[in-house]
């Protein structure tokens, strides 16, 4: 991490006065790194230093600050060669046909790069050394314009533990990663804590502007580019990248009740299925068990059912002793966030960071948005560090 800056000698300028210092063509970036960032200051200390530390090509990191009223931006300022940007401001109620916050700040700085490729991640992900060359390698190597790795989870409260294992094991499910590299499958997902593209792609489709008012619009990108024709890539990407997605239970719950409804079909029926497969596997279980104890050991063939679970969750990458927490509590909490996620949609709001947004309950995206007219005029003031 690089030293702080004195606070008066950071500078806000204008972006239409700012002079940009001119880059050498043979030094002109390789990737530009994109890290939106709204009240990550637990995180964005971690993120920047697994990033700037990153070998093997050249980069430039952007983080826009998207309103943050915590000390993002001065951690972020504290990096040597990151620039930190602030898209325009979202309007304070935003019931009104608008941008997502998120996609506001990735379309500013996608709009600020310099690189043929971006890479889109977010700021509470920790980036493995050399993984931001091996990932262009991949995406070369595997002609994919747009590659997107599924993070190694990390998980540290009960709650993370027992219902995260369960999540990614049904998103495993219903969106297999060597089904979505299938151009015909019909499948399409992406990870949008880590989303690389080729830039001249990106802008082919319309890049986040064109799926600007999606809650989820990783997937949405993804859809975009096959929908192009474009190839996507996605796979599970431990290797490379890893994230504590929630550190409370009010976080997971807001965040995944923002999002369960649009990743899961049916959610009504979905939670209900979950919860009938733990019961069964908890009561065969304890047949087996009782079976055991009573010296009836042709019962110990009702453990199926709860190994079964146990293989549909081990799919989630999570350690055994996850594994077995996850299987003993999660599905519940499953439902119970799948149930939460549906009626939230039904009512058309959702919460995310301090933000309420109004949705299309049939369509998960800001309710009545007609047009991007709120793109043209995003503007961006950039604070630099010295390189």
């Amino acid at each position: 991490m690089g030293p702080s800056l004195p606070l008066p000698l950071r500078k806000i300028v204008s972006p239409r006065t700012a002079i940009r210092t001119p880059v050498p063509i043979s030094r002109c970036p390789d990737v530009s790194i994109i890290v939106p960032a709204r009240n990550e200051e637990a995180n964005i200390g971690d993120c920047l230093e697994s990033l700037t530390s990153q070998t093997g090509v050249h980069f430039e990191i952007i983080v826009v600050d998207d309103g943050s009223t915590d000390r993002t931006c001065e951690i972020a300022l504290s990096f040597t060669g990151v620039t930190v940007i602030f898209p325009k401001a979202l309007p304070k109620d935003l019931t009104a046909p608008v941008v997502t916050g998120k996609n506001n700040a990735l379309i500013a700085g996608a709009r600020d790069a310099e690189a043929n490729w971006l890479l889109f991640t977010d700021a509470d992900t920790v980036h493995r050394p050399g993984s931001l060359a091996r990932a262009l390698a991949e995406a070369r190597r595997a002609r994919a314009d747009l590659l997107s790795y599924s993070p190694e989870q990390v998980v540290v409260t009960f709650a993370e533990r027992a219902v995260m294992p369960v999540i990614f094991a049904e998103l495993a499910t219903e969106y297999p990663p060597e089904k979505v590299r299938e151009p015909d499958s019909g499948i399409v997902a992406a990870n949008g804590q880590y989303i690389l593209v080729r830039r001249e792609a990106y802008n082919a489709v319309g890049g986040h502007a064109a799926v600007a008012t999606d809650i989820l619009e990783d997937v949405a990108l993804a859809r975009l580019f096959r929908n192009a024709g474009k190839r996507v890539y996605f796979r599970y990407g431990g290797d490379a990248v890893r994230t504590r997605m929630y550190r409370k239970w009010a976080q997971l719950r807001e965040g995944w009740t923002k999002n369960l409804a649009l990743l899961f079909p049916h959610p009504g029926r979905w939670a209900l299925e979950s919860l009938f497969w733990w019961l069964v596997a908890w009561s065969a279980l304890v047949i087996a068990v009782d079976g055991v104890a009573s010296q009836y050991f042709g019962r110990i063939v009702f453990a199926a059912p709860w190994l079964l679970l146990y293989r549909r969750i081990r799919s989630a990458r999570f350690s055994t002793a996850n594994n077995l927490i996850a299987m003993a509590f999660g599905p519940p909490m499953f439902a119970y966030l799948l149930l939460l996620s549906k009626r939230a949609h039904a009512k058309g709001r959702v919460f995310w960071k301090e933000r309420s947004y109004r949705v299309d309950a049939r369509k998960g995206v800001p309710a009545e948005v007609k047009s991007l007219d709120l793109i043209p005029g995003i503007e961006s003031q950039k604070l630099r560090t010295g390189n």
